[in-house]
């Protein structure tokens, strides 16, 4: 039975080597990605007029749209909520379109966007499930498959599957041998018995493999623990704003932060790239651009805005602790408001504080991703954001 030392040998030493997904993405001076709202309300707990739906209609149509405008990425999250979602009249994300169905489906109907979601590692699955469905999905996309690696904080998630909730850098340990077995089944070319600290197995094997590399592997962090699990396994790394939501904040406290992510994989001797997530509201102009992000301040929905907040700010979790409510409300990470050219100045400022890319969301997504596509990638393109 192997050892999670032997394992972790076996892949820095002994497994073959395979090519970084890394390698499969475009080389742009800055990744493009889109957060799709397969949760009802996407990020914004208001109720200001707007077409965002949750259902996979409407997903796959911004999911193909942004195929076409030449975004790398599209990113699917995962949560699991009681009924009422985070309540209010809108009953905040009470509906959802499971990440993983719908990626499968998704890839059908794209050829190049890179599909990447989310999956809670801890509520109950093995590795070897994983591995399996990954390396499906895998060939189904043609190499398009990745998976944001999540342990989960909320306590309700965890009781939902019948398990305690896990201390919070014990999760991470957890997640580094789940992890660590993964992979081992998408490269090793031999039966895997492993009596580990949390999971066991007993000649375990996994054929096909994934293609001609493993699968992305993504994750959020911000803690000490998760920022070590990160560096060592992970692909992307979806960073969040130390300063709040505030651009010209978030672009003085971000070259710090993204240094200490990228300083800490490379004593993995790793390559990572970090995605910083802005909630984009553009406009022909900046008036109207300011207008309607006060549209959606205006129109909170407050029940479930309290809930949204409070569920984060009561959190062992180390994101977002500089955001505001009012943040909150709007949803995202950082926001950007303003016109083309504006918002593209804010997207090199980022860049320039060491973000390798931007997963933006909307608040009207189809509109606003049209607009997006038409007037701003033009712009990043010139800018040399983009390649042509």
């Amino acid at each position: 039975m192997a050892s999670q030392q032997t394992l972790a040998d076996a892949l820095a030493q002994g497994v073959p080597p395979v090519p970084s997904p890394l390698s499969r993405l475009a080389d742009h001076k800055l990744l493009l990605g889109l957060f799709l709202p397969m949760q009802e309300g996407a990020w914004s707990p208001s109720n200001a007029p707007r077409s965002t739906s949750w259902t996979f209609d409407y997903i796959a149509r911004c999911t193909t749209l942004a195929e076409q405008f030449g975004f790398d990425l599209a990113f699917g999250l995962a949560q699991w909520l009681g009924k009422g979602g985070y309540g209010g009249e809108m009953r905040f994300r009470e509906h959802e379109v499971d990440p993983i169905i719908a990626n499968a489906a998704l890839a059908s109907l794209t050829r190049s966007i890179v599909l990447i979601n989310t999956v809670h590692v801890l509520y109950a699955w093995h590795p070897l499930h994983l591995a399996k469905f990954g390396a499906a999905m895998d060939h189904i996309s043609g190499g398009r498959w990745g998976i944001n690696v999540v342990t989960g904080y909320k306590p309700s998630e965890y009781r939902m599957f019948g398990l305690e909730p896990i201390e919070h850098d014990r999760r991470y340990v957890m997640a580094d041998e789940f992890t660590t077995i993964m992979e081992w089944l998408w490269t090793a070319d031999e039966e895997l018995s492993f009596d580990g600290q949390f999971w066991k197995t007993e000649r375990a094997f996994l054929a096909p493999k994934p293609g001609q590399r493993r699968p992305f592997l993504v994750n959020a962090a911000s803690s000490v623990a998760g920022l070590e699990y990160a560096a060592k396994h992970s692909d992307l790394i979806f960073i969040t704003s130390p300063a709040g939501a505030d651009p010209a904040q978030a672009c003085e406290a971000l070259p710090a932060h993204n240094a200490r992510i990228k300083g800490i994989a490379r004593q993995y001797r790793r390559e990572v790239r970090t995605i910083i997530n802005p909630h984009v509201i553009c406009r022909p102009t900046e008036r109207e651009a300011r207008a309607a992000y006060a549209a959606i301040l205006e129109n909170e929905d407050t029940v479930a805005a309290d809930n949204f907040v409070r569920t984060f700010q009561s959190s062992d979790t180390a994101s977002w602790r500089g955001h505001s409510r009012s943040q909150w409300v709007i949803g995202g990470n950082v926001h950007l408001v303003g016109t083309p050219t504006q918002i593209v100045e804010w997207f090199i400022r980022l860049q320039a504080a060491g973000c390798d890319g931007v997963q933006v969301n909307f608040f009207d997504y189809l509109p606003d991703l049209e607009f997006f596509g038409r007037e701003v990638i033009p712009l990043m393109r010139e800018a040399g954001l983009r390649r042509p």
